[in-house]
C-alpha cells in the first residue's frame, strides 16, 4: 500500500471486519386498523416502518405529527464544544431550540419530526463571491423548505426554527405559501454583547480602521476576539437578523414576546415549548397560516418595522411574504406612507441615539411593548389572528398587566440600570429624544423606480436646520465593491466626494450586500460630507448617507450605470418629511439643473467598465433573471411563477417567429445552380 493511501485509510483492526448482515428489528407491532390497511396509502404504512424502525415507540404512533425545521449548522458536541463549526453564531444553537420544542410535542402526545435547511452568514461573506449567494439563497431555501413540507404529507403542524438574515426571511416565506396548515416560527434569538469590546456591526470595520491607523494590530486582534460573546443567536444589533425575529412577531407568527430572547438561556428555550404547545392547539383547532397572515397583518408589521426603526432589507422580505401568502404586495408609496405617520419609538444598536443592544429590547417589552404604543396611537389592526389563537387585542390585554412584562422591565433597571423607557420610548417622548422615523425613499433623474436611505441614521451634525441633508458633490464611479473598498483604505476618497457603485444590482452580482463601505464611511473620519449610491443592498446595520436599491438598476439600463466620474450629484433628504431626490445635475465646472442632468444621461451609453461580475455563478444569473421577470426589487426579488410563465410563452412564441422568419429568408435568398443569388434575397 503506498504512504498516501496508508495515511488516509488507515490500518484496520479486526473489528472492522465483524459486519452483522441481519438483525430483529423493532419490537411491538404496528396499530393498524383494517380500514387503514385498505384505504391508507402504502407511504403512511411505510412511514409507520421508518418511523419504529428509526426507534419510536409503536404504541406511540397515533399522535398528531409535527414537523419542525430549522435551520442548524455546525455539529455541537453534549456540552457545546465544536465538532464541526456553524457558518455563524445564529444558527449554532439552534438544535437546541428544535430539541425543546419537539419534547414538548412528543410530552404531549404527537410525534415530532425534525428535517434542516441551513443558512448562510452574511458577516462571514461581506466582501467576498460568497455574497452573490445571499439574497438568492432566500429563494432556493424557501423552495426546499415547502418540498420539504409536502414530503410529509401526515403532518399537522409546522414549527420553523431560525434566526438570521435569509435563514429567518426564507422560513417565513415557506410557511406564508402553505398557507393551509398550521404553522409557527421560533426565532433564533440574540448574542450577547461583550462586557468590554464591539459589537458584532462595529468588528466588521476592523480592517478597514487598521488601514487607517484607527487602531493597532494588538487592539483589532484582541476586539476581535471577544465580539460574539456568547455562541447562539443573531448579532446584537438591530440588522436585518433582528428586524426578522420582530417582522415575524409583528404578522403574528410567533407566540407574544419570542423575538430577540437571548440565545441558549431557559427563558429562550421556554418560548420554544410555548411554540410546540401554540402549533398543537392551531392543529386542534384548525387555525392555519392563512387565516394569520392577512394584508392587515402585513401592514401591521410593516408599521413595528417602522418603530423599531428596523433594516431595509425587510422592504425586500415583507414583499415576499406577502407574495408567498397571495396578498396584495405593498409598493414604495405604502411604505412611505406607513413611516410618515409611525413615530420611531426604539433606541438601539445601530441607529440610538443610544446605542443599546438587542438584549435590552427585549427586556424593556420587545415587540408586544412597542404594539402597545401604536395601538394606544391607533395605528394597528388589533383584530388579526396570532398563532396563539386569540386576536392580537387579547395579547396586548394580556401583555399590558402581565407579570412578565413588570418582571423583565425591572430586572433591565435592576441588572444593567437602564430605565426601559429610555430603550422603548413612550410616543410623547421618543421626538423630544432624538428618535425621528427611519426611512426615506428618494427619486430624481438617478433613480426613477426610487431607492432607499435609512435617513434616521444619517449624523444629525450633517443636517441643515431645517431638518434636510443637503449635499452636492462630484461622483467618483466605482464598478466593483473592492474597488471602492480600496480606494477608501487608501484614502482616496475624501469630504465631499459622493460614492458611485454601479453594476451591483440582481444583474451584477446578486444585489450584493455592501457593508464593507457603509460601515468604512460611518466609522472613519472624513472632513465634510461623504455620500454613497448604489444599485446593491446594505446590511441591516448600515447607516448614514447611504442609498441603495436605486432602480432601474444599472445593468438593466438604469440611469446609475451613465454616470462618470467628475458628475455633479445633488442628493436632498428631509427628515421631517421623509421625501427625497438624488439628481445628476451637470459634468460641467459648476452643477446645473436636474433637467439639464437628465440629457447628459439620455445621451451617454452605459459605463464602458460596467459588467456582471465574472465569476457570478449560473445560479445567480438565474435567479436575477426569474426575479427581473416577476418584477424586480420593488416587489422584493420574488418568483412570481404566473408572470415568469407570460414571459418565457411570449419568448418561445418570438423565438419561433423569428425562426420562421429566418428560414422564409433563406428559402427566398437560395443560390441557383448558376451561383447567382435570386431575387427573392434582395
Amino acid at each position: 500500500m503506498s504512504s498516501v493511501l496508508e495515511k488516509i485509510l488507515g490500518r484496520p483492526d479486526d473489528d472492522d471486519y465483524r459486519i452483522d448482515t441481519h438483525a430483529p428489528g423493532p419490537e411491538g407491532s404496528l396499530p393498524l386498523t383494517p380500514e387503514m390497511l385498505r384505504e391508507s396509502p402504502s407511504g403512511d404504512l411505510f412511514g409507520w416502518s421508518q418511523n419504529v424502525g428509526m426507534g419510536w415507540d409503536p404504541a406511540r404512533l397515533l399522535g398528531p405529527q409535527v414537523l419542525i425545521l430549522g435551520t442548524q449548522g455546525g455539529i455541537r458536541d453534549e456540552d457545546g464544544r465544536p465538532v464541526a463549526l456553524g457558518y455563524h453564531t445564529g444558527h449554532w444553537e439552534v438544535g437546541l431550540l428544535m430539541r425543546a420544542a419537539a419534547e414538548e410535542v412528543a410530552g404531549l402526545g404527537g410525534v415530532p419530526f425534525a428535517g434542516y435547511v441551513s443558512d448562510p452568514c452574511d458577516g462571514r461573506s461581506q466582501g467576498t463571491t460568497g455574497m452573490f449567494d445571499s439574497l438568492p439563497y432566500r429563494n432556493d431555501a424557501a423552495i426546499v423548505i415547502r418540498r420539504l413540507i409536502r414530503s410529509l404529507p401526515t403532518r399537522r403542524a409546522v414549527l420553523g426554527v431560525a434566526t438570521c438574515d435569509k435563514g429567518l426571511p426564507a422560513m417565513m416565506l415557506g410557511l406564508a405559501g402553505t398557507w393551509n396548515l398550521p404553522s409557527v416560527i421560533v426565532p433564533g434569538g440574540v448574542t450577547l454583547p461583550p462586557t468590554r469590546g464591539e459589537d458584532a456591526g462595529k468588528i466588521q470595520t476592523i480592517g478597514v480602521r487598521f488601514a487607517r491607523g484607527e487602531l493597532s494590530l494588538e487592539e483589532a486582534a484582541d476586539l476581535g476576539c471577544r465580539a460574539c460573546a456568547t455562541p447562539g443567536g443573531g448579532c446584537q444589533f438591530l440588522g436585518t437578523a433582528a428586524t426578522a425575529q420582530v417582522v415575524a412577531e409583528a404578522l403574528g407568527l410567533t407566540v407574544p414576546h419570542a423575538a430577540l430572547a437571548p440565545s441558549g438561556q431557559r427563558v429562550w428555550a421556554q418560548m420554544a415549548r410555548q411554540s410546540a404547545r401554540a402549533a398543537l392547539h392551531m392543529a386542534e383547532s384548525g387555525l392555519t397560516t392563512g387565516r394569520i397572515l392577512t394584508d392587515a397583518s402585513i401592514r401591521n408589521a410593516m408599521v413595528v418595522h417602522a418603530a423599531f426603526g428596523g433594516s431595509t432589507n425587510l422592504l425586500l422580505h415583507v414583499p415576499a411574504i406577502a407574495h408567498a401568502a397571495g396578498l396584495r404586495v405593498p409598493d414604495v408609496t405604502d411604505w412611505t406612507a406607513v413611516n410618515r405617520s409611525v413615530p420611531r419609538l426604539v433606541s438601539a444598536l445601530p441607529n440610538g441615539p443610544v446605542p443599546h443592544p438587542t438584549v435590552r429590547v427585549f427586556l424593556a417589552g420587545g415587540v408586544p411593548e412597542v404594539m402597545l404604543h401604536l395601538r394606544r396611537l391607533g395605528l394597528l389592526d388589533e383584530t388579526v389572528l396570532t398563532v396563539t389563537g386569540e386576536t392580537l387585542g387579547a395579547v396586548l390585554d394580556w401583555w399590558e398587566s402581565s407579570e412578565r412584562r413588570h418582571r423583565m422591565r425591572q430586572h433591565l433597571l435592576e441588572r444593567d440600570g437602564v430605565d426601559p423607557d429610555t430603550v422603548i420610548y413612550p410616543p410623547e417622548k421618543a421626538s423630544a429624544a432624538g428618535l425621528t422615523s427611519t426611512v426615506t425613499f428618494p427619486v430624481g433623474n438617478i433613480a426613477p423606480e426610487g431607492s432607499v436611505v435609512k435617513s434616521a441614521a444619517i449624523d444629525p451634525a450633517l443636517v441643515d436646520e431645517d431638518g434636510v441633508y443637503r449635499h452636492v458633490g462630484r461622483a467618483k464611479v466605482f464598478t466593483s465593491e473592492r474597488a471602492a473598498i480600496r480606494a477608501i483604505k487608501e484614502g482616496r476618497i475624501v469630504g465631499g466626494d459622493i460614492l458611485v457603485l454601479i453594476g451591483c444590482g440582481p444583474s451584477g452580482t446578486g444585489m450584493e450586500e455592501t457593508y464593507q463601505l457603509t460601515s468604512a464611511l460611518k466609522h472613519l473620519p472624513f472632513d465634510g460630507k461623504v455620500s454613497l449610491l448604489t444599485d446593491a443592498r446594505f446590511s441591516g446595520v448600515s447607516t448614514g448617507a447611504c442609498i441603495g436599491h436605486i432602480g432601474p438598476e444599472a445593468l438593466a439600463g438604469g440611469p446609475l450605470g451613465k454616470v462618470r466620474d467628475g458628475d455633479w450629484i445633488d442628493i436632498r433628504i428631509d427628515l421631517n418629511r421623509l421625501e427625497g431626490r438624488i439628481d445628476m445635475v451637470g459634468d460641467g465646472e459648476a452643477p446645473a439643473t436636474p433637467a439639464e442632468g437628465a440629457e447628459v444621461l439620455a445621451r451617454r451609453g452605459p459605463h464602458p467598465d460596467m459588467a456582471s461580475h465574472s465569476l457570478l455563478p449560473d445560479d445567480t444569473r438565474l435567479w436575477a433573471a426569474l426575479q427581473a421577470a416577476s418584477g424586480g426589487t420593488w416587489r422584493g426579488c420574488v418568483y412570481d411563477v404566473d408572470r415568469i410563465i407570460k414571459v418565457l410563452e411570449a419568448g418561445t412564441k418570438a423565438l419561433a417567429a423569428a425562426r420562421e422568419d429566418g428560414e422564409s429568408a433563406s428559402a427566398g435568398g437560395t443560390v441557383n445552380a448558376g451561383g447567382k443569388e435570386s431575387a427573392g434575397s434582395a
